[in-house]
């Protein structure tokens, strides 16, 4: 009946149900069976009181909506745009200058807003068609959007390292209580924010060097042109002035990312606070740098409300998932499973890392965080396996199969900004590339944890 109802929920995504009603209906469907032939406990349903009540005092969970707020702000302002043109300017004579530009614009927004949806898009109405202008390459355009924009998946202030962090912690505390440990340790979201930062940017590197060496390599790839960035948009800037126009471009983002980060990394502030603070910033440098008009702000609020409806509706529909999943021994059955697969905790973790990238294909990592952690963690940390590094590599899988063809969906957010011009093939083709880059760096954390590990034992 476990693997049942995993199924049935998974073929109702696929034709087209909502996830979050899909699972809570299906769960609840499931269970009324279960009861009418015997095989499921109704006393197990009054659990659910409980678990929805857990959700809603949950502080850690407050600060997904101040993040997704903070994001949307971030995203309906000029603020990119600006980041844009500027950092466009300072490579004027380097060939794929532009493509550097971009993925730093990424990694800039990818750390002060979280969101990659958002990122994906405002890249590709801003940088796609500047590019293609230049006369870049079409494909490896795409591929530097794509790939620029799902760093927001692994560079904290991620959405999934907050909502990965809930889950791993109650996994982590799970793991422990079943081996008997009544004084067990705990792994926070600041733990997995601070494991993400060294690969998220050793990802950003990798990026980088792959771009300047086919630039290197076929520079007619990535031409020159005898036209700045700025004059493009109708805008002559003097050399003269590029570099203050850089820094007041600069400020907004950095001013973020020490306010969120700075506060998390030193103590200062738990991921809730300094979500709050990076929430009021963000519409505080909006509106002083007079971007916003309140019609504006109406919809960033309305944005945002639905975002964060979507996210917690989803969060309930899992929570009726799992609890009955485990009514119907799923959890035993998926103990049994890993702990009998060649390799012992490599092999698990390597069947589970790559059954959440086939998932990834046709759900989000939002409903897969929430579905499959609770279910695989308690057993993978109960093998001995580092939480931190486990939700680093979880993380960073979810981004490479949010860009994998034919169902990524940052493939899919791109194809819905770009040009007519542009052809699917040619977005797929372009992101590929990009998909190696990100095994290699899957690999290199598979090869040395310390990777993830060392920074939160430093820190903390």
């Amino acid at each position: 009946m476990a693997l049942l109802l995993f199924v049935a929920v998974i073929a109702l995504v696929m034709v087209g149900y909502p996830v979050a009603f899909t699972l809570a209906g299906a769960s609840l469907l499931f269970a009324f069976a279960g009861i009418v032939a015997g095989v499921f406990d109704a006393a197990l349903l009054q659990a659910m009181n409980n678990r929805l009540y857990g959700i809603l005092v949950n502080d850690t969970l407050i600060a997904v909506p101040l993040f997704i707020f903070m994001g949307v702000v971030m995203q309906r302002s000029r603020i990119a745009e600006h980041l844009l043109l500027a950092l466009g300017d300072l490579f004027p004579r380097l060939h794929g200058g532009l493509g550097v530009a971009v993925i730093l614009v990424g990694a800039l927004f990818a750390a002060s807003t979280g969101i990659v949806g958002a990122t994906v898009v405002t890249l590709g109405l801003l940088s796609l068609p500047v590019m293609l202008a230049r006369g870049y390459n079409t494909e490896l355009s795409c591929g530097i959007v794509c790939a620029s924009g799902t760093l927001g998946q692994i560079i904290p202030p991620s959405i999934v390292l907050i909502l990965l962090g809930d889950v791993m912690s109650s996994a982590y505390l799970k793991a422990q209580l079943d081996q008997g440990m009544f004084a067990p340790k705990s792994v926070s979201v600041t733990d997995l924010f601070a494991g993400a930062l060294l690969p998220g940017l050793t990802l950003v590197g990798v990026y980088l060097a792959y771009l300047l060496i086919v630039a290197w390599i076929k520079p007619e790839h990535f031409p020159i042109s005898p036209v700045r960035h700025s004059r493009e948009r109708g805008n002559p800037v003097q050399q003269t002035t590029a570099k203050p126009h850089l820094i007041r471009a600069l400020f907004a983002p950095l001013f973020l990312i020490v306010a969120v980060l700075g506060t998390i990394f030193t103590g200062v502030a738990t991921p809730t606070e300094a979500a709050s603070v990076g929430a009021v910033g963000a519409l505080a440098l909006s509106i002083v740098q007079r971007e916003l008009s309140a019609r504006e702000l109406g919809e960033i609020v309305r944005a945002a409300t639905r975002m964060s409806c979507m996210v917690f509706m989803i969060l309930i529909g899992a929570s009726f998932f799992s609890l009955v999943f485990r009514g119907f021994g799923g959890d035993e059955l998926v103990h049994q499973l890993l702990n009998q697969l060649p390799g012992g905790a490599v092999g698990a973790v390597a069947v589970v890392i790559a059954l959440m990238f086939a998932m990834g294909f046709v759900l989000d990592f939002i409903e897969i965080t929430l579905m499959v952690v609770p279910i695989v963690g308690p057993v993978l940390l109960a093998m001995g396996v580092d939480p931190v590094w486990l939700g680093v590599m979880i993380a960073i899988t979810l981004q490479t199969s949010f860009l994998t063809p034919p169902f990524g969906f940052s493939l899919f957010y791109l194809r819905g900004v770009a040009p007519e011009s542009v052809t699917t093939r040619q977005i797929y083709r372009g992101a590929s590339p990009f998909i190696a880059l990100q095994l290699v760096v899957l690999g290199l954390l598979a090869l040395w944890p310390s990777l993830a590990t060392w920074l939160p034992s430093q820190l903390f």
